[in-house]
This record gives structure tokens, C-alpha cells and sequence, in this order.
């Protein structure tokens, strides 16, 4: 949305609190310019996974990173939701796109009062550039216990798995339970595998429930969830035990964060996840498309 947002963990909200201060530095920016297109099967989330793999999980501390570039303009404002969400992973403070006409609309109705939109100076200066080329991405796997851990998913296809988590504040807009629904449609959850659906806001949850796309996995044998944290970071609802294996569409898949210290957490995109819930194993969605 070309605005500035960050996370704060509880201390500083508790410090916050006490206060009615928080300390914050201006970043510096780091610009990513992406160009091509992503192929079918192929996601945001792909794309936030690769970055991480391939710069470390501290590529960005503490910058703002500015998604630009010939591409960006094609993504669509749940799919730039997702990487700015993701830009917490790579350690920055911010992420965002500089805001269009596609964001602009999103906001109609939403935002809570008149704004002025902003965007980048002409001669901005930028930390670094880096540039991407969304045509030879290919769908993306993270692997315990990192975020950094990131292999291709043809690389981890055929692990076994015993959870599959689907949503949360990363992956949990309309188009994404669209498409997990979209490879579910017409099959069923693996009997080996339990399936939780997590969609980011009541909003999304009355959206999904309209476009049938609930009905589609409530018909595949998944669990609907409240909106909420729940089983993203262990709090109830899908707690991992022991030895147990789980691919989720969140952000993080550090040990214990589910649940037990030993099991495991791989990050993927809601197509991946969909497609290794009907498989009982990690699957390249373009196997489905």
C-alpha cells in the first residue's frame, strides 16, 4: 500500500504501553526489481522464499524493501500482501509496492480517512538493487527449521507428511484459498493427513463462504478455523507432537513453533500445500495445473 508498517514483538508493546514511546530508526531502502511473469503454480509465496533462500534470512535487517520493477505493477494486492508480510523474514522493517491504481481501489471502502498516496522520488538512492526474473521461478519449499532453508520443491517432493496448514496473515486472502481450492475440487484430503484452513479476517471468511471456495474444501475433507494466530505459532488447534511433519503457508518454521521441538514446519505456497494434502506428500503443484 506504500505505507509504512512494522511487527513489534510483546516487549516492546509492553514498553510501549509504559511509555507511549517506541524507538525507530529510518531504514534504508533496498529496491527489488522484478520482471517476466510467474508461470502456473507458481506464487508470491514462491517468490518471497526464493529471495530468502538465496540472500539469507538477514539480507534485508532492518530496510525498507520497495518491490518495483516492470512486474510489480502485475501483482495482485493479496499477492503483494504476502510478500510484504514475507519482508519480515528477510529481517526488514518494512515492506511494501509503491501504490497504483490497483491499491488505490483495494482502499475504497477500507480506508478509515482521507490520505495522500506516496511514492518514491524520481531520484530516490537505494541501499542496493536486486533483480529478479519471474519466468524461470519455479515453486519453493522452506525446510526445518529455518526460514533460509529454501530448496526448490522438486527437491523435497515425496516427504511424508502428517499436517498441512492452509492461510494465516501470509497466505490467507480470497485468492489463496481460491487456489488451494482449485486443486482440491473434485478430490479429497489424503486419509494420512489432517488439513486446517485459516483465513486471514472474517472479511476473507465471508468472501471464501460466497465464492464457494469453503464449500470446496469443507467438501475435501479440511477443517475451517476462526480467523486467528491458533495453530501458526502453537497456540491451540493442530499443536504438532513428536516426529510429526507439517506444511504450512505461514511465515515461519522455526523448531517447537507448532508444537513438539522434534517435529517439522516446511513453508510453501497454498498450491503446494494443496496439492501435498492430496498426495500424503510434498507435490509440485503444476502437477495439478
Amino acid at each position: 500500500m506504500g505505507a509504512f508498517a512494522t511487527g513489534i514483538g510483546r516487549t516492546e508493546t509492553a514498553c510501549t504501553w509504559a511509555t507511549d514511546e517506541i524507538w525507530l530508526r529510518v531504514p534504508e531502502t533496498m529496491r527489488i526489481d522484478l520482471s517476466g511473469r510467474m508461470s502456473p503454480g507458481v506464487f508470491a509465496k514462491d517468490l518471497s522464499l526464493k529471495l530468502i533462500g538465496d540472500h539469507g534470512a538477514e539480507m534485508a535487517n532492518y530496510k525498507a524493501v520497495e518491490f518495483d520493477g516492470p512486474a510489480a505493477r502485475d501483482f495482485s494486492v493479496g499477492a503483494r500482501l504476502t510478500l510484504a508480510n514475507m519482508s519480515a523474514e528477510m529481517g526488514a522493517k518494512n515492506g511494501y509496492f509503491a501504490p497504483d491504481d490497483k491499491a488505490l481501489k483495494w482502499l475504497e471502502g477500507r480506508a478509515r480517512g482521507p490520505f495522500t498516496a506516496v511514492s518514491s522520488d524520481p531520484d530516490a538512492s537505494y541501499e542496493s538493487v536486486l533483480a529478479y526474473d519471474l519466468d524461470a521461478l519455479e515453486p519453493q519449499v522452506a525446510c526445518p527449521h529455518s526460514v533460509d532453508n529454501v530448496k526448490p520443491v522438486a527437491a523435497v517432493a515425496g516427504k511424508s507428511v502428517n499436517q498441512v496448514l492452509i492461510g494465516t496473515c501470509t497466505n490467507g486472502r480470497l485468492e489463496d484459498l481460491e487456489a488451494a481450492a482449485a486443486i482440491f475440487k473434485g478430490r479429497k484430503v489424503h486419509p494420512s493427513v489432517r488439513v486446517l484452513v485459516l483465513p486471514a479476517s472474517w472479511a476473507v471468511y465471508r468472501e471464501a463462504l460466497e465464492s464457494g471456495a469453503l464449500a470446496v474444501l469443507v467438501d475435501a475433507g479440511c477443517v475451517i478455523l476462526n480467523s486467528g494466530c491458533g495453530p501458526c505459532l502453537g497456540a491451540h488447534e493442530g499443536l504438532m507432537a513428536a516426529g510429526e511433519v507439517c506444511l504450512s503457508t505461514s511465515n515461519r518454521n522455526f523448531r517447537g513453533r507448532m508444537g513438539h521441538r522434534d517435529s517439522e514446519i516446511y513453508l510453501a505456497s497454498p498450491a503446494t500445500a494443496a496439492a501435498t494434502a492430496v498426495t500424503g506428500k510434498i507435490t509440485d503443484p503444476r502437477e495439478f495445473t
